[in-house]
């Protein structure tokens, strides 16, 4: 079991709602709207998707990584240098 497992109909419900706001971007530049605007929303839509990785984050610390450590052995080392990677990769985002 992930460590989403219990949140995952709400991670759904925000990532069905940034979809609907990437359409919606869509439909700014089909419309020709003003660049700002578009930008805007862009911001917008950038930060909802670090809400959901910010919470999957934590959401795999606490189980995924935690489990890992209470076992012990290279599973646990695994498990911390993956959760490094991905933050890397966030910070870097």
């Amino acid at each position: 079991m992930h460590g989403y497992a219990d949140n995952k109909e709400a991670h759904l419900r925000r990532l069905r709602r940034i979809e609907g706001q990437i359409r919606g971007l869509q439909r700014m530049i089909d419309e020709d709207k003003y660049c700002i605007d578009i930008l805007t929303q862009i911001s917008a839509a950038t930060r909802a998707l670090q809400a959901v990785s910010l919470s999957l984050l934590d959401e795999h610390l606490r189980h995924c990584v935690t489990d890992a450590i209470a076992e012990g052995g290279a599973g646990a080392d695994e498990k911390i240098k993956e959760a490094g990677d991905a933050i890397a990769r966030l910070v870097r985002s």
